[in-house]
């Protein structure tokens, strides 16, 4: 589905200068003088592949009457036409009346809506929003339409990415939370799967390989949709061997990316060897929630257990935000409560929250602890936002991002994990520095005016240091 993004606000806040940046035409008349949009206008945009659907609309008062009731009448069409739904507001006039009497039609639509306060160049864009954050919108975007200052960032968060869409194809056709079970061969996943369906789905036999390809099976569990999938073992490297192995070592991969959840399912008896690691390596990478069950439990003696416990600790110490169970897949004991785990870590994995939240949990982090100085300038980290799911995606804006040490980027790692209370999910964060107005200018700039002015540069040189000396004389 093509996004729908309707522009809805008080005339003359800059609608049609953002509509026509987001379409990259010059479709919408624009002139410094109120009531110039009279009806829906329609445009077409793309953004890293996404193409969406924008619409202009007339300037809203909130007490229109004659023509401009027709115009109101045509902005809120456009409003129930849309997927999301922008708010303009003036950041250099401030907070009206007028902009409060439409955030609340907004908020009667029931549509997903997002505050975009415009004109911030040449003031500060957070003093420009402070009079907006009473309208109480989960997301304010600072933008300066004119300069095309701010839009790209927007539509990064607005639109879906890659793997969202992504996401929703998997949906279509695998309903309800995923979980992916995985593990060397025989270590006793098809038997899991049978304890966690309740019946014999999948076969079982005590002999390594007897899965050969990955079964999705959909199931109902105290009416929660699920999808269990069942995975060949994967052996290490130098043991594959059968061209049928390969292709099962591949679909296993594939599995891993298609969950929500995956269940690593590890022999008591042997312990946890290098092989559990590569998988678990494999997990990660894919950014997927990670639940440890510990299998063949039943009939080991104290001694070895505590054994394995120890063992399970030390070796996975990063791993301390995944829930480790263990368990005996053929007697059912300890199973059961693997579904907590799993649902609370899709909760984890799924989760949405707002720019205004992670901005907040940003700015505590950076009061606590600061980040380094590089170059005797301070890093400064300004918001964070969402940049998606499974795993959650946090991107943080700032400046000099790149010279950010890793032991800070774990220190926010850390902290974003404690206080939205993330569980057996990872994190990713990715870090962006701000925007450059004038960079867009330099590169539109035709060799004869780059020419012209590196002379103006060196010519200004000159003159400054003339001036210098006939000062010292």
């Amino acid at each position: 589905m093509t996004p729908v993004i309707a522009l809805v606000g008080r005339p003359n806040v800059g609608k049609s200068t953002l509509f026509n940046q987001m379409t990259r035409s010059r479709d919408a008349l624009v002139a410094d003088f109120p009531g110039l949009t009279r009806d829906r206008k329609y445009g077409e945009g793309t953004y890293e592949g996404q193409r969406f659907i924008a619409i202009d609309t007339g300037g809203l008062t909130g007490d229109e009457e004659g023509l401009d009731a027709e115009m109101a009448r045509q902005s809120r069409q456009a409003v129930e036409e849309a997927d999301i739904v922008l708010f303009l507001v003036d950041g250099r006039s401030g907070l009206t009346a007028g902009d409060e009497l439409i955030a609340d039609q907004l908020r009667r639509s029931g549509k997903q809506a997002h505050l975009v306060v415009n004109k911030t160049d040449g003031q500060d864009p957070d003093i420009a929003a402070s009079d907006f954050y009473s309208l109480g919108f989960d997301s304010t975007f600072l933008i300066a339409a004119s300069h095309n200052r701010g839009i790209r960032s927007m539509l990064e968060l607005l639109l879906p990415s890659e793997e969202e869409r992504e996401e929703e194809d998997r949906a279509e056709r695998y309903p309800g939370i995923r979980i992916g079970v995985v593990g060397r061969p025989n270590v006793g996943k098809s038997t899991l799967v049978n304890r966690m369906l309740g019946e014999d789905r999948v076969v079982v036999y005590d002999m390594p390989g007897t899965t050969r390809d990955s079964v999705y099976v959909p199931y109902e569990r105290q009416g929660e949709q699920y999808t269990l999938i069942d995975t060949a073992g994967v052996r290490r490297r130098k043991n594959v061997r059968e061209v049928v192995e390969k292709f099962s070592i591949i679909k296993t991969l594939q599995a891993i990316d298609d969950a929500h959840v995956v269940i690593l399912v590890i022999d008591a008896r042997d312990g946890l060897v290098d092989q559990d690691l590569h998988l678990i390596g494999f997990v990660l990478d894919a950014g997927r929630s990670l639940v440890v069950a510990v299998n063949k439990w039943d009939g080991m003696d104290p001694e070895e257990r505590t054994r394995v416990k120890e063992q399970v600790r030390r070796r996975l110490d990063f791993l301390d935000y995944a829930d480790k169970h263990y368990i005996s897949a053929l007697h059912g004991s300890g199973v059961g409560v693997m579904y907590e785990s799993v649902r609370a870590c899709y909760e984890s994995a799924m989760a949405k929250w707002p720019t205004n939240r992670l901005t907040a949990i940003l700015q505590d982090a950076i009061a606590q602890h600061q980040p380094p100085m590089v170059h005797g300038r301070r890093i400064k980290l300004r918001y964070a936002h969402q940049g998606g799911s499974n795993p959650p995606v946090i991107v943080v804006h700032g400046n000099q991002v790149d010279s950010l040490p890793g032991s800070y980027k774990r220190y926010l790692e850390n902290t974003f994990r404690k206080v939205l209370n993330v569980t057996g999910s990872p994190i990713r964060f990715e870090f962006k520095s701000s925007e450059n107005p004038f960079a867009t200018k330099v590169d539109r700039l035709t060799p004869r005016q780059k020419v012209k002015k590196d002379n103006d540069l060196k010519k200004g040189r000159k003159v400054k240091k003339t001036r210098q000396k006939s000062l010292k004389r």
